[in-house]
């Protein structure tokens, strides 16, 4: 009887400390944007949210198996390229469950340009609540989520890039 008494107490503990902490957050816009835990896979330097801190930062999930990735790559090279200069904007594209060489062999062989980091333990996709790939980010310079875009999209579009220039001029 006595055991039973203590496996309710422990049980009924363990119920209200569950239920304190709430459902998930969600990564939606208008709130401030998860912390960074990902590296660059040539140095093995780690990169951190506050590296980009006062910039427009452009967030890429993405795989080379992924064939809508794929297909989304060439606009956001155009991007990188055309931001590269600009000290408001930063591009990080972060490999979801890929392999290091292969993005590195894609990127070579198509003539790639923009950064490319990785997520070693998906630290990064878990905390963005990545769904799947492509799936893009854009942060204010005050590092608040202001647009999640699940699914490709043509980055050189009229109307993405002046949500992106608009984010440039606050």
């Amino acid at each position: 009887m006595h055991y039973a008494g203590a496996f309710m107490c422990v049980a009924a503990i363990a119920l209200f400390l569950i239920s304190c902490q709430g459902p998930p957050k969600e990564v939606a816009e208008g709130i401030r944007a998860p912390h960074l835990d990902i590296q660059d896979p040539v140095t093995g330097q780690k990169v951190k949210f506050r590296d980009y801190e006062g910039r427009v930062l452009f967030v890429n999930f993405w795989a080379t198996w992924c064939a809508p990735c794929r297909e989304e790559v060439p606009s956001i090279e155009t991007l990188h390229r055309e931001l590269f200069s600009d000290r408001r904007f930063a591009m990080v594209t972060i490999l979801y469950k890929d392999n290091p060489k292969s993005a590195y062999d894609y990127m070579k062989g198509n003539g790639y340009s923009f950064p490319v980091f990785t997520d070693q333990n998906g630290t990064t996709a878990e905390r963005f609540r990545v769904t799947g790939v492509p799936e893009t980010y854009l942060i204010d310079k005050k590092g608040v989520l202001r647009k999640r875009v699940i699914g490709s999209l043509d980055w050189n579009a009229a109307e993405t890039r002046a949500f992106v220039n608009t984010l440039l001029l606050e």
